[in-house]
């Protein structure tokens, strides 16, 4: 098969393979010749701020000098920018080197009677095989939807669990309460191994607190009040870190959102609890915290354009709470798009009431979980917004949002698949 066909392959995947167990992802590594055991795996799992804290990861241990791996989820425009090394999306040619291995071994495992590998057990396999042969020190490795039965969690011997903001999201799938929320995230955690979390939400803190206690492993809480916000513009925030480690030290990230700072904090109380494990000075935690970089979470993408793929209820309140911030100085343009099984209603009503928007573009991601964009243009009416535009083709939409902007913010929000074609957008625009 050659790229196109073997991206075509494991997009069809879910088609013909249900959930695997565990035991199955692990079969699937011993016969790979268990690639994960190659290099030390930093495990992050979460509702919201995974991958940022993974970007976060990866970017100081860059800096101080060591080469890293990033498995991270979804894509927002080709499906290599699952696999990291060294903060490069892998190139064709590697992707489907390992693309070719691990269909090998699944047609291996049917022809035996066994079950194929789901669509991200492929990509996890593909993963672990693209590090091992990078020759990286270290892996970043974001949880899928959950934690205790994710592919992820097939690695038996993480040097740190990370949990990040646990919420309300994927209830079908993970369960109907925060508790039992955050007992799925809590399900990445070893025995022995060092726990470090998102301490700010009491009932799923207690949920994991109580699991590490359980299987003896060291936790660390992570909460707001450990930080201080010391600035914040539209080109990021200064924060420092209220601990005797990073006392005095002020920290920069190249993002707006000040929920941005948690998932930092993480980060840094990570390489706090490992630093032993680790050379690095403060200045390349510092340096490399600067540098990071991370695709569709509040990610400024041209001046005063700002993409958010916040799409459940604690991603919208996190992007409201800084749009509230700019408000004060800027006028606020938004362009929304959303798909059906998620709670957009909700979402636009809990926009409508936290901030005021001069201008609205609606638009639609076409699919089977299409919501029309004049459906969603009338449900910002219906809250009292007057200046509303509809245009279901994204790239007009795209165009109408940046005309209304001014020299206020856009900001782009609803959908990691918006931003996708936001991005691809400016891209083909940039080549143009």
């Amino acid at each position: 098969m050659n790229y196109n066909e073997a991206v075509a392959y494991i997009d069809e995947t879910p088609k013909f393979t249900t959930k695997n167990s565990l035991e199955h992802t692990r079969e699937c590594l011993r016969r790979l010749g268990n690639p994960q055991e190659a290099f030390r795996v930093i495990h992050v799992a979460g509702t919201n701020g995974k991958g940022s804290t993974c970007a976060f990861l990866t970017s100081m241990l860059r800096e101080a000098g060591y080469s890293c791996g990033l498995f991270t989820s979804p894509h927002l425009i080709e499906i290599n920018e699952r696999f990291q090394i060294n903060e490069v999306p892998v190139d064709n040619e590697i992707f489907l080197a390992a693309f070719h291995r691990v269909k090998e071994m699944a047609d291996e495992l049917v022809a035996q009677g066994s079950h194929h590998p789901t669509y991200f057990e492929m990509l996890f396999l593909m993963g672990m095989l693209i590090f091992k042969e990078a020759g990286v020190d270290y892996v970043t490795l974001e949880t899928g939807l959950g934690g205790r039965l994710d592919a992820t969690t097939s690695i038996e011997n993480p040097m740190a669990c990370v949990i990040t903001s646990i919420s309300m999201d994927h209830m079908e799938y993970l369960g109907n309460s925060l508790e039992e929320i955050a007992s799925e995230k809590a399900g990445i955690i070893v025995p022995g191994v060092p726990v470090i979390f998102d301490g700010n939400h009491g009932a799923a803190a207690e949920v994991v607190r109580k699991k590490a206690q359980e299987l003896g492993s060291p936790f660390y809480e992570v909460c707001e009040a450990d930080c201080e916000i010391l600035r914040n513009t539209r080109d990021g925030i200064d924060f420092s870190m209220k601990n005797g480690y990073y006392e005095k030290n002020i920290f920069s990230i190249p993002f707006v959102a000040r929920y941005q700072v948690m998932n930092a904090a993480l980060a840094l109380k990570t390489m706090e609890v490992m630093r032993e494990q680790f050379s690095f000075t403060t200045r390349q935690l510092q340096m490399g915290m600067a540098q990071t970089r991370w695709q569709g979470r509040m990610e400024t993408v041209l001046p005063g354009v700002i993409v958010d793929g916040a799409h459940n209820e604690d991603g919208v309140f996190r992007f409201v709470e800084t749009a509230r911030y700019f408000q004060e100085e800027s006028k606020i343009t938004l362009l929304f798009s959303a798909v059906s099984d998620k709670d957009y209603k909700d979402m636009i009503r809990t926009i409508c009431q936290g901030i005021h928007l001069d201008q609205v573009v609606t638009t639609q991601i076409d699919g089977y979980r299409v919501v029309p964009a004049q459906e969603l243009a009338q449900l910002f009416r219906d809250c009292g917004c007057s200046d509303v535009i509809a245009e279901p083709e994204i790239p007009k939409a795209f165009v109408q949002a940046r005309k209304k902007q001014g020299d206020g913010l856009l900001f782009c929000v609803g959908s990691l698949y918006l931003v996708g074609e936001i991005k691809d957008e400016i891209r083909r625009q940039t080549d143009d």
